[in-house]
């Protein structure tokens, strides 16, 4: 069964996302908060498998905060961002958060449930308006590595380059004060992210797209 964990505001929405992913004969929800503080608790213990945020939430914390946290909680969980925001200003900052999805909330109930099962195998998926913005975004700045620096977080970043740099996970744990596990979380964020193969790929990408500069 894939663990899923729901954080949005509105708790009519919420409820309505709970009752379709339990629908699903391999999914169910194990937790769910309309308070991202909250929410972040229950990811800690939980530990979900996908989590789905939505972006605006009424607290201190928004979603893309949620997000960047979340990871640092639960680097194996993946977060898809469901939400009815499709402007630049979230976009972007929720796949730098670490969102490995980003889906609108007038997607077809049947391509959230995909999105959950390929989040779970560690694959993106975009709604069509946001994959392309992503794209001429891309072909705006006409450059390799505003694509990478976009899929990838700050701390992957950070991980990338050091990897690059031909250190091992000790030494990166070493260098950044994080636990090895993490390390190899993020090791393997970057590799499915980039759609590469080993860690020669990714410090040959890293190289090649000027993320080394």
């Amino acid at each position: 069964m894939i663990s899923v964990l729901s954080i949005d505001d509105h708790a009519i929405v919420r409820q309505g996302i709970v009752s379709f992913v339990n629908s699903q004969d391999d999914m169910e929800v194990v937790a769910d908060s309309g308070d991202p503080e909250e929410g972040l608790r229950l990811i800690e213990q939980t530990a979900p498998d996908v989590i789905l945020m939505d972006l605006k939430l009424n607290h201190d914390i928004d979603g893309i905060e949620a997000t960047r946290r979340a990871k640092i909680l639960s680097p194996r969980s993946q977060v898809v961002v469901l939400t009815s925001y499709h402007q630049d200003e979230h976009i972007f900052p929720a796949i730098e958060a670490g969102a490995l999805s980003y889906l609108l909330k007038d997607t077809d109930p049947e391509a959230l449930a995909d999105a959950i099962r390929k989040a779970f195998k560690r694959q993106a998926v975009l709604s069509p308006f946001v994959a392309e913005r992503i794209l001429k975004e891309t072909e705006t700045k006409g450059l390799e590595s505003h694509r990478v620096s976009v899929q990838l977080s700050h701390r992957e970043l950070e991980v990338l380059r050091l990897l690059a740099s031909g250190y091992s996970n000790q030494e990166i744990s070493d260098q950044l004060g994080i636990a090895i596990k993490t390390v190899r979380c993020h090791v393997s964020n970057i590799l499915s992210k980039l759609h590469l193969r080993d860690r020669t790929q990714a410090a040959v990408t890293a190289w090649q797209q000027g993320i080394m500069d």
